[in-house]
């Protein structure tokens, strides 16, 4: 089989759906810092990108998943042949999603966004023989579910512990200020976490492709360039920013403090690492979500705003359903052939086109992205300061 233009040009797409998430989610790990003033924004994006890098090279795992799992590629086992145009509307459908929950700032999942795209083409282009759906319950849907609790309550009890642990009683400062320098080592490991599991997502997509095409043997692994270009692709993106959901997540959900912070990130890194060890296709983004709401239950007078928890939540259970709906949409332009997709992609790039122009009229950025906790974090550090030298 040769190396066609479809197979380009789902390559491509599928490397700019990984710089996608990686400014989409750039927040799981660097919005609480960034929020506390452990870490100055650019800064932080810079560490986040370089870590994502490295996490990518860490484990493929996830990207078997993908590619030897949820969709059932290989038609001499009894299951249903995928082909390239099909997976193209799977990823360009996922690209539409990430992009509107950015515009509005809202950390939705860009795993279930993907997730729902290739499930959706596949169902409208295949069938429903086409998913494997044990695989889907067992590695996405189940995880889904029960990692942003388990992250929300383990950031609980470790906020709970911080507190405990550091409460003085003496009138003396008690150190939990010190937790911003920890916060640049946790927030550090969800980065590398991050890179870990996300990047795999598009590793799989793009060798999910290669098999489909006939370019490689459904049992390979992952090929070292596609492991190279995707963790790059997903570093790039993390230093571009994302600030409009480091934003929501560094104050819109609850004020956080340095050891709420601290415990918030070390809770996400533990849940994904573990994930992507056991090959479970985790969002990082409800982990880190249900992180930082556990934290702000663990602080005593901390306030969770829970409307935008619930928007957050809603979003959530929206991703699956819209991108498969776009997916499938799409997946019915493809069946009228090269016509079909030339049309879905100019569609595709003419709405991602509007949405970043419709960004600049409320631009947020590093300078306004950083949240009002961050500057009363400062402001009681300048006051302590100020009662020291009188």
């Amino acid at each position: 089989m040769e190396f066609t233009p479809i197979v380009a040009l789902v390559i491509a797409l599928a490397l700019f759906f990984d710089f996608t998430n990686g400014f989409h989610d750039t927040a799981n790990a660097m919005a609480t810092p960034i929020a506390t003033g452990a870490l100055k924004p650019r800064t932080a994006v810079a560490l986040a990108a370089v870590l994502n890098l490295i996490g990518a090279f860490l484990s493929t795992e996830v990207a078997l998943t993908i590619s030897q799992g949820i969709v059932n590629e290989d038609a001499a086992s009894g299951g249903v042949a995928i082909t390239p145009e099909f997976i193209f509307a799977g990823v360009l459908g996922a690209i539409i999603w990430n992009m509107t929950t950015w515009l509005f700032g809202l950390p939705s999942s860009s795993s279930h966004a993907l997730f729902g795209g290739l499930i959706g083409a596949a169902l409208v282009g295949a069938g429903v023989g086409a998913i494997d759906w044990a695989v889907l319950l067992d590695k996405v849907i189940l995880p889904a579910l029960f990692a942003p609790l388990v992250a929300g309550l383990t950031a609980f009890l470790a906020t709970r512990l911080a507190y405990a642990v550091t409460r003085r009683h003496d009138g003396r400062p008690d150190g939990r200020g010190r937790f911003r320098v920890g916060q640049i080592f946790s927030s550090s490991l969800v980065a590398l976490a991050h890179g870990t599991n996300d990047a795999q997502k598009t590793m799989g997509v793009i060798t999910l492709t290669l098999v489909s095409a006939g370019l490689l043997e459904s049992s390979a692994g992952v090929p070292w360039w596609v492991v190279v270009t995707c963790a790059l692709a997903i570093a790039i993106g993390t230093y571009t920013g994302g600030w409009r959901i480091i934003r929501t997540l560094g104050s819109g959900l609850t004020a956080v403090k340095p050891a709420q912070g601290f415990a918030a990130e070390t809770s996400t890194a533990v849940t994904i690492l573990a994930s992507s060890h056991l090959g479970f296709a985790l969002s990082t983004t409800q982990v880190a979500s249900g992180s930082v709401v556990g934290s702000g239950l663990g602080r005593r007078g901390s306030v969770v705003r829970w409307r935008t928890a619930g928007r957050i939540g809603l979003g959530w259970v929206m991703t699956l359903p819209i991108s498969a709906a776009v997916g499938g949409a799409v997946a019915l332009l493809a069946h009228l052939g090269t016509v079909g997709i030339v049309a879905a992609t100019v569609v595709g790039v003419g709405l991602v086109v509007a949405m970043f122009v419709v960004s600049r009229r409320n631009a947020v950025n590093a300078r306004n992205a950083i949240s009002e906790v961050a500057e009363s974090g400062h402001a009681v550090d300048i006051k302590r300061r100020r009662r020291a030298r009188s």
